[in-house]
């Protein structure tokens, strides 16, 4: 592993994405996920420093393995949907496993992982986020840390939205009225929207009732990666950064 800084690894994946070798910079997509998300990346490579084998559930893009691999750990990807023949997942060569953890045991055994993260992914699952989590504490070594990541329900965007009439979550048209579920073994998940976000306090006490330790939830400060004039911009992130629970994402750490 590694005990670099979190400065340090945000130099070292930012010359990796300037070589070439992390993901492809002419995909858009990749390339917004990683301004707007490796700052939250490198936080959570500085916790997991020590940790040697690494699942990420709900593993998105593929992004945070392969920086995590990049820096010397084994990593693991499961998601709801298939990412196996994703470029980011070929490059690296990530093992994938598809596993809709709201139904099915993750892959591995009981106490065989150092670290497990969840990334804005608890946010869409569509039954209570208990069985998962502990099925998250049940693959972790004793003393293993899990991190989650999740959207902060009353953050200054969330209350500025409602004072101005809108909600805030997705499309009410499209992604709830109209929204066709994803079956997996007799029961229904919709999860392509936000089904539930979360206070800090609640995030908290699912962690707790999880049979986790030392939980410590925090607020997640807006920092989107930028270069030269664009970083004025940052401004306007810093200022509503200035309130702590107004920020527009938590993120909890725990350890078994």
């Amino acid at each position: 592993m590694h005990h670099l800084s979190k400065k340090q690894i945000e130099r070292f994946a930012v010359q990796k994405r300037a070589a070439g070798e992390f993901y492809d910079r002419r995909d858009n997509s990749l390339e917004d996920t990683f301004r707007g998300s490796i700052d939250r990346f490198c936080d959570i490579a500085v916790a997991f420093r020590q940790c040697r084998k690494v699942l990420d559930v709900g593993s998105g893009t593929g992004l945070l393995l392969a920086l995590l691999k990049m820096l010397g750990h084994q990593v693991f990807a499961v998601d709801f949907v298939d990412h196996q023949g994703s470029p980011v997942y070929q490059r690296h060569g990530i093992p994938f496993s598809v596993c809709n953890i709201e139904a099915d045991a993750l892959p591995f055994q009981t106490d065989s992982l150092d670290a497990v993260s969840c990334c804005q992914a608890l946010e869409h699952f569509t039954y209570s986020h208990l069985p998962p989590v502990m099925e998250m504490r049940r693959v972790l070594k004793p003393a293993g840390v899990l991190e989650i990541d999740v959207p902060n329900a009353v953050s200054f965007r969330n209350r500025s939205r409602m004072l101005r009439g809108k909600h805030t979550t997705y499309d009410y048209e499209e992604h709830y009225l109209n929204a066709e579920p994803v079956v997996s073994k007799g029961r229904h998940y919709f999860p392509n929207r936000h089904n539930r976000e979360f206070t800090a306090k609640e995030l908290g006490l699912l962690l707790r009732r999880s049979g986790f330790a030392r939980v410590e939830v925090s607020f997640l400060k807006s920092r989107r990666h930028r270069l030269g004039i664009e970083r004025l911009v940052s401004v306007g992130s810093a200022l509503k950064d200035a309130v702590p629970p107004l920020r527009k994402s938590l993120i909890a750490f725990a350890h078994k």
